[in-house]
This record gives C-alpha cells, sequence and structure tokens, in this order.
C-alpha cells in the first residue's frame, strides 16, 4: 500500500526527543509537509512494535540513539488534494523520548536534523500541531509523568 492515495490509513510514529531545554527537529524532505520541520518519526513496519518502530526511526533520521517513554498523544493528519480526495491520512502516536545532546546527522527523507531550543519553537516553520505537542511532552517530562 502506497502512502499517497492510500486504501487506508498509515500507522506512524514520531519521537518527541528532548535533551535539556532542547527538541530534535527534522526538516521534512518529501511530500507531504516537504520543507516544514516536524518530530522524527516515520511509518511503523508490519510487525514492529510502536516504541521500537519510534526508536528505529528516529536512528534513521537523525543518528541519535533515544530511550522510548511514554505516549503522549495519538492523532490523525488527514491531508485532502484540491478535488477534495483523501492524499494522505497518518495515524500518528507520538512518544517522549530522551537522548544525549550530540549533533543528530540528517539521514532516510530528513533533508536537515537539529536540535532547537523549547523558547524559540514558535519562529521554526513547524508542521501542525507540532510546538504543542513538543510542549505536552515538555510538560510530562517535567512534571516526571
Amino acid at each position: 500500500m502506497g502512502r499517497r492515495y492510500p486504501e487506508r490509513p498509515v500507522v506512524g510514529v514520531g519521537g518527541i526527543v528532548l535533551a535539556q531545554d532542547q527538541v530534535l527537529l527534522v526538516k521534512r524532505g518529501a511530500p507531504p509537509s516537504q520543507g516544514l520541520w516536524s518530530l522524527p518519526g516515520g511509518a511503523v513496519k508490519a510487525g514492529e512494535r510502536l516504541q521500537d518502530a519510534c526508536a528505529r526511526e528516529v536512528a534513521e533520521e537523525t543518528g541519535i540513539a533515544v530511550t522510548v517513554g511514554p505516549l503522549v498523544e495519538v492523532f490523525e493528519r488527514i491531508l485532502r488534494d484540491p478535488q477534495g480526495r483523501v492524499e494522505y491520512h497518518y495515524v500518528l502516536h507520538d512518544y517522549l523520548c530522551t537522548a544525549s545532546l550530540e549533533p543528530p546527522m540528517a539521514g532516510d527523507d530528513a533533508a536537515d536534523a537539529r536540535w532547537a531550543p523549547l523558547s524559540g519553537l514558535g519562529q521554526a516553520q513547524l508542521t501542525p500541531d507540532t510546538q504543542r505537542v513538543i510542549l505536552k511532552a515538555a510538560r510530562l517530562l517535567r512534571d516526571g509523568k
């Protein structure tokens, strides 16, 4: 099943990787959301556990090994073409992850990767809902939940 014009939603994962007061972001290198900054992540493979997929996707896109923590949020991203047909439909599971603050290296379908200060997220060109879910994860980490 292809990701574009899918017969059913694609199950995906995202890693909200926090280290000190920084979050790990990737610049999307392919549609949808090409050119925007987002969480590292991608599609779950058949037979793969969600947490394992999250760790794999973060490593593939950034070269950073993470410890996958709790699920922060599940949401849908449905994008339609100009004719109203569903062009992309993802059901995304975003996990709080922790890692060492080491330099990322963009890989897989990421055009770039970087650590960004939590205080500067308002200035970044982020995909929809990304800032909100990052701040939610930061609160969970701070509150020890």
